[in-house]
C-alpha cells in the first residue's frame, strides 16, 4: 500500500503562483511512477503532469505545457508541481497519484493509488 498526502493549495490570483507536494508513505516511493490529476467543478478528472521513477522522463498536458513543472525528490518521498502564470481555469482539485511502473502515464488506469486532493482555485 502507498499513502499519499497532497499539500499547497490555495486562493491565487491570475498570473501567480502555487507549489504543490505530494508525500509518499508504505512502499518503496522510488519504484512508481507519480502523477498529477485535476478535476474541475462540473468536469472529469483530467492529467496535467506526469513523472517517471527516476525523474528523467515527464509528460504534460498541453494546457499547462509551459507554465507547470513536475519534479520529485525520492530521498524525501515527494512529488512537486509548480504552477506558475495560473488563470482562472486552472481552478480544480488537484490530486496526487502513483502507479508501481518506470514511465510516466497520461492514463488514470495507470495508477494504483490516490490522495485525497487539494484545493486549487485562481481568482480573476
Amino acid at each position: 500500500q502507498v499513502q499519499l498526502v497532497e499539500s499547497g493549495g490555495g486562493l491565487v490570483q491570475a498570473g501567480g503562483t502555487l507549489r504543490l507536494s505530494c508525500v509518499a508513505s508504505g512502499r518503496a516511493f522510488r519504484g512508481y511512477r507519480m502523477g498529477w490529476f485535476r478535476r474541475a467543478p462540473g468536469k472529469e478528472r483530467d492529467f496535467v503532469a506526469a513523472i517517471g521513477w527516476s525523474g528523467g522522463i515527464t509528460d504534460y498536458a498541453d494546457s499547462v505545457k509551459g507554465r507547470f513543472t513536475i519534479s520529485r525528490d525520492n530521498s524525501k518521498n515527494t512529488v512537486y508541481l509548480e504552477m506558475n502564470s495560473l488563470k482562472p481555469e486552472d481552478t480544480a482539485v488537484y490530486y496526487c497519484a502513483a502507479g508501481p511502473y518506470e514511465l510516466p502515464s497520461r492514463r488514470p488506469e495507470g495508477y494504483d493509488y490516490w490522495g485525497q486532493g487539494t484545493q486549487v482555485t485562481v481568482s480573476s
